[in-house]
């Protein structure tokens, strides 16, 4: 389905006004969700369908995964966490999780963004060279 640029531009003015601080709010995104399905504009269906990719691409933006072959201590949760609120800002949904397969080292994805420091991702570049 194709969206028009008017629904775009009304999605996007939707999406900005649920946003405090430069985070989304649910509260807000709910509230709108439910004012637009009462007004029912004109092509509601699509500003609702643009909004929900703009708020799901946000939240995908907001949320990392950081993977490792063994448990992350405290410490070292606490360090990399500082790290990715430096770079990516506050506001950011961390999840560890244990993956032996990687053999050491870390696997951080946050949005789109994936940086592969484990055994297993250059052992995969190295018989990719051969």
């Amino acid at each position: 389905m194709t969206t028009s640029k008017q629904a775009r531009r009304e999605a996007q003015q939707l999406f900005r006004s649920c946003q405090a601080d430069g985070l989304l709010n649910g509260e807000r995104v709910r509230r709108v969700v439910l004012q637009v399905i009462a007004a029912k504009p004109r092509g509601y269906l699509a500003i609702l369908s643009h909004f929900k990719r703009l708020v799901k691409l946000d939240l995908e933006r907001r949320s990392a995964r950081i993977e490792s072959a063994v448990p992350l201590t405290a410490e070292l949760q606490a360090s990399v966490e500082n790290n990715l609120a430096r770079l990516y800002g506050a506001g950011l949904n961390l999840s560890f999780a244990q993956n032996p397969a990687l053999i050491g080292g870390l696997r951080i994805k946050v949005g789109s963004d994936v940086y592969d420091s484990t055994v297993q991702g250059r052992l995969a570049a190295l018989q990719e060279s051969f």
